[in-house]
């Protein structure tokens, strides 16, 4: 009985030296243990249980004792500090300023700094400045004119869009075509065709069109061109006497006339060889035609120039397929 009482003392004190040794090899690898509150309260209440030799061998010290009650001192009579400066604005009130001044381009900050106090969220102007400034938004001043996009949405009533462009035959003669669209209604016009542009077929092609307008002349005010030399000062003379503001597009920036541009990317995406000027006339007036009664748009709600929007009908009702210039133009329609 006492042989195996002593080889279980001899275990646990083998066990004790082989923890006691790996807790060294761990010190030496920590700088400075950071165990937890209740790491200590366990630490210091068995450690009152260990002679005084043994104790010198623990994480807790009279040391650690007295900076336990320094801390304590310290929650006690310290009050919590607030950070220095103002508080943050709130997320959602940023993102309202920067919404209004993506919406209104010539409000400045002291505007946007009234209009939020009417709506009961008062934020001071310098504090609307500074979320400006952090965002990169220019001051009112230099972000008050409209783009491009803007003014033609706003103005969409009153603008045509005028462009020549040429079409290459098989027999690789040159031809070009003056075309212009009403902005608001997206309407084409083919205005005419010739191998020689010269400033005196433009401005009769000028005239021709403000003819085919007739009544609706006085609803323009402003044409929109490129700076092609083709475009004379008597081009601009037959718009300006009929009231209509020639505004010219910047240098290479087709997106200032995006909307002709795109009707004319269309044609030529389709690859249509053309043989001579009468196969011209022909392709172009069948893509005009389709263009103004039967392709939808987005900015007419889906509906074509010339067509407006049919009323609903049977959705399982039968649907044919109407071919143009042999296939190149596919449209749809619903049987009756």
């Amino acid at each position: 009985m006492d042989s195996s009482a002593d080889t279980i003392g001899g275990l646990k004190n083998a066990e004790i030296l082989v923890l006691r040794h790996q807790l060294a090899v761990l010190r030496r690898q920590v700088a400075r243990p950071k165990p937890s509150w209740a790491d200590w309260a366990v630490i210091a209440g068995l450690a009152r249980l260990l002679p005084k030799a043994l104790r010198e061998h623990v994480f807790v010290t009279p040391g650690t004792l007295l900076r336990w009650h320094s801390d304590l001192n310290k929650r006690r009579w310290t009050y919590k500090q607030r950070r220095p400066g103002r508080p943050p604005t709130r997320p959602s009130l940023r993102k309202l300023v920067l919404h209004m001044a993506a919406e209104n381009p010539h409000w400045g900050y002291r505007r946007i700094a009234g209009e939020l106090t009417s709506l009961g969220r008062p934020l001071g102007a310098s504090t609307v400045w500074a979320i400006l400034k952090k965002a990169g938004i220019d001051p009112a001043p230099r972000r008050s004119g409209p783009t491009w996009a803007e003014f033609l949405r706003s103005q969409a009533s009153g603008i045509l869009a005028v462009d020549l462009f040429h079409v290459d035959t098989v027999l690789l003669k040159r031809l070009y075509c003056m075309v212009t669209i009403e902005i608001s209604t997206r309407r084409v016009h083919l205005l005419g065709f010739t191998a020689h542009p010269t400033g005196s077929w433009t401005i009769q092609q000028a005239r021709d069109l403000l003819m085919a307008l007739d009544d609706r002349v006085g609803q323009m005010k402003f044409l929109i061109r490129d700076r092609d030399a083709k475009f004379t000062d008597a081009f601009d003379a037959v718009f300006t006497s009929e009231a209509i503001q020639v505004l010219l597009t910047p240098v290479r920036a087709p997106r200032a006339n995006a909307v002709i541009e795109r009707w004319i990317g269309g044609c030529r995406r389709d690859r249509t060889l053309i043989i001579n000027e009468r196969h011209l006339r022909h392709v172009l007036a069948a893509y005009e035609k389709h263009f103004n009664t039967h392709r939808p748009r987005r900015a007419l709600h889906q509906a074509a120039p010339l067509r407006p929007l049919p009323d609903p009908v049977d959705p399982d009702g039968k649907v044919i397929r109407r071919d143009l210039l042999g296939g190149v133009i596919h449209e749809y329609s619903q049987v009756a």
